[in-house]
């Protein structure tokens, strides 16, 4: 059953792997922060967010296409401690400059990671949160990542999702899309709310079920 406001893209082109491809353009990234660190703390983003998505102290969290470390840098104060925070970019440069502020800072819960494309490669059954801010349209292989990533959740762990209802190639996700590809890699919408201070909305999904066969998946079409 398919969602509404979504389609299925008919034979549609796939990875060497077997998964579908995106059927929609993949916008291309062009910095490592959304916007200026100083005007995201007077909306009160950060805290909005990890509100919303319920991050507690003690918890094991991962923050995928960190770029400059926004969300890094206060999540990391938001675990606390005897939490972990896994910082993870595919471009060395964001990489490299947020490696050295975690080192300056000396945020000993921080560890950093250069990530690839199509699979984050983090460990299995650790993660209470993953984030993904205003970078999922950027995601080339959302099918792949999707599936690659599903592992790395621990037993009621969630995807949290920041972004903007606009077409992918505005540097936004429309929900109804974000929700088909979700759903097509076997994860289920928690909640949805909107998120003024980001810019946009909030998304949590839960894993659910077996991981779908890749071959078995058809791409969503917005």
């Amino acid at each position: 059953m398919l969602l509404a406001g979504c389609s299925r893209a008919s034979d549609e082109p796939r990875t060497t792997d077997g998964f579908p491809q995106a059927a929609r353009p993949v916008a291309k990234t062009v910095s490592g922060s959304w916007s200026n660190e100083p005007d995201r703390d007077r909306r009160g983003e950060a805290e909005a967010v990890m509100h919303a998505a319920d991050v507690k102290s003690g918890m094991t969290v991962a923050d995928i296409g960190a770029g400059e470390g926004y969300y890094t840098i206060r999540l990391s104060a938001r675990v606390g401690p005897k939490g972990r925070v896994l910082a993870e970019d595919i471009v060395r440069l964001f990489h490299d400059r947020l490696a050295d502020r975690v080192y300056r800072d000396r945020l000993d819960n921080v560890s950093v990671k250069l990530g690839r494309p199509a699979d984050p490669g983090l460990p299995g059954g650790s993660f209470d949160r993953i984030f993904m801010v205003h970078m999922y349209h950027e995601i080339e292989e959302p099918y792949e990542f999707l599936w690659n990533l599903r592992p790395s959740l621990a037993p009621g762990g969630m995807v949290a999702v920041v972004d903007a209802d606009r077409p992918t190639q505005a540097h936004g996700t429309p929900p109804a899309l974000l929700d088909c590809e979700f759903k097509t890699v076997g994860y289920t919408l928690v909640e949805r709310k909107t998120m003024p201070q980001a810019g946009g909305y909030l998304a949590l999904y839960k894993a659910e079920g077996p991981r779908p066969e890749p071959k078995a998946m058809d791409a969503c079409k917005a």
